[in-house]
């Protein structure tokens, strides 16, 4: 437990220490106007209060990932805290951060467009197709994973299919709706389920005090079926410490900010209690897979679904069974408003670069119909094969919204390295696993390590030069 909680205060102490730094690196200027006000229209950009931008922020970002990627990443050992305490703070939190504030500071644009103001026309064009995709493949993940959970909690007669045409319905109101209609109501009633399950799990860690493995036992790998850490832990563990679908769903919210001072409450902040979600989990998972039963389903290594399993047990556990109930709740309502607004950010992007008008309500539905069409076809692929997919497309957008950020601070002469650090490491987790992984060549890991330093080296050396080639920023 020493570990944990050391873990647990360092990644408090990086809000207030590292986070303060990136916000000035940055410069947020409380005097500017936000896009709330100079683009107001009713439906996307409306002014909402921050306790309640930050809230919609944290749900948005906290689907499935930090606690079934949490419980996923734990079967690789103690090495699983150090990456969701390490990456949080110094790559998750400041990607959060800086592509919430840009997009701010250009009246709230959609991903693709901060990309492609820094990348490139070229990135502009296949990132638009590439974010839109991933958000629909989002959407479609979100919608199985909660719906398998409300199955498991309600009489047969009410089935996976079932609950799964009733979140969509729910994804389908809460993309064409005004923001603040079902969205800005709903999500602090969520909001309290998931509070309740992280703080029950965190108080139970600490009142049951058991043997988790510390830091001094070393970072063996103790995945069951000898999986390598790099890169496979980084793309199992990808919300609780960085995803590229956060900068996605960052530009909603700046969208709905008063002040720019606000951005490290909601853009890092929002990150780093994402983090500590999932270091909950990490060491619940770690602790049940030490006992017996746990051991049991760490051997047979049932695939992602197992991840469900977990969380049932652990929460009936320690919370009894109405504990545990209302604790199954809150993860059940992370997935889904982390679906909801995965189609209401597709629909954003397509508009963006359509330029389609979005306050007539017959403009959202032309745009989101073919959306829904898309997910539902997705929605029936077998869970455990969208979940990979969904991990791999995560953070490869991570890695391109890393890269513009380093160009827009290399442009604006400012620190430049507390993104570039990131980036060349989420390059590399991103091309080695689509190197070694089944799903993609499935080459030898030693070739796969070789190539993608190759990559590594060659996308670096384009960033130098074109920063030696740039000219220089007056003033």
């Amino acid at each position: 437990m020493i570990t944990f909680t050391i873990a647990l205060l360092v990644l408090i102490g990086g809000y207030f220490i590292y986070g303060k730094f990136v916000e000035k690196v940055f410069g947020a200027d409380p005097s500017r106007k936000t896009p709330a006000y100079t683009k107001q229209d009713g439906v996307d950009y409306i002014p909402m209060p921050t306790w309640k931008v930050f809230m919609i922020q944290f749900l948005n970002i906290a689907g499935l990932g930090p606690i079934f990627g949490a419980i996923m990443g734990a079967k690789f050992g103690t090495a699983s805290y150090l990456w969701i305490v390490l990456g949080t703070i110094f790559a998750g939190a400041v990607h959060d951060f800086l592509a919430g504030m840009i997009s701010l500071r250009n009246g709230g644009e959609s991903l693709p467009e901060t990309i492609g103001r820094y990348l490139g026309v070229n990135f502009k064009q296949f990132m638009r197709g590439f974010t839109v995709l991933l958000m629909v493949l989002v959407g479609a993940v979100f919608v199985a994973g909660p719906a398998g959970l409300l199955a498991k909690l309600t009489p047969d007669s009410l089935d996976l299919s079932f609950w799964a045409t009733i979140v969509f319905i729910y994804y389908v109101l809460a993309t064409l709706l005004p923001i603040d209609k079902i969205i800005g109501k709903i999500y602090p009633i969520f909001a309290v389920a998931l509070i309740f399950m992280a703080v029950g799990i965190l108080v139970m860690l600490f009142w049951n005090h058991p043997q988790l493995p510390e830091i001094t036992d070393g970072l063996t790998n103790t995945h069951p079926d000898g999986l390598p850490i790099f890169p496979m832990m980084f793309i199992s563990i990808a919300c609780g410490a960085i995803s590229g679908f956060h900068a996605t769903q960052s530009p909603m919210m700046a969208r709905c900010m008063t002040n720019e001072k606000y951005g490290r409450p909601v853009f890092y902040g929002a990150m780093v209690t994402e983090g500590i979600v999932a270091l909950i989990w990490a060491a619940a998972a770690t602790y049940f897979f030490h006992t017996e039963s746990g051991a049991a389903l760490f051997a047979a290594d049932s695939g992602n679904d197992n991840a469900a399993i977990v969380v049932d047990s652990i929460t009936k556990e320690w919370l009894g069974t109405i504990g545990g109930l209302l604790a199954v709740l809150g993860v059940i309502a992370a997935p889904i408003t982390s679906g909801d607004t995965a189609f209401r950010s597709a629909r954003l992007i397509v508009a963006d670069f359509l330029h389609v008008d979005q306050k007539p309500i017959l403009k959202r539905l032309l745009i989101s119909v073919p959306l829904f069409i898309v997910g539902f076809i997705i929605l029936h692929v077998n869970f455990s094969i969208l979940w990979r997919y969904f991990a791999w497309c995560n953070q490869t957008l991570a890695v391109f919204t890393l890269w513009a950020l380093t160009v827009y601070l290399a442009r604006e002469n400012k620190p430049y390295i507390v993104t570039l650090i990131p980036a060349l490491f989420m390059t590399a987790v991103c091309t080695t696993y689509i190197l070694m992984a089944p799903e993609g060549l499935a080459l030898s890991e030693v070739l796969a390590y070789i190539l993608a330093a190759v990559v590594v080296l060659f996308v670096f050396g384009l960033f130098l030069y074109w920063k030696k080639r740039r000219p220089a920023k007056l003033g």
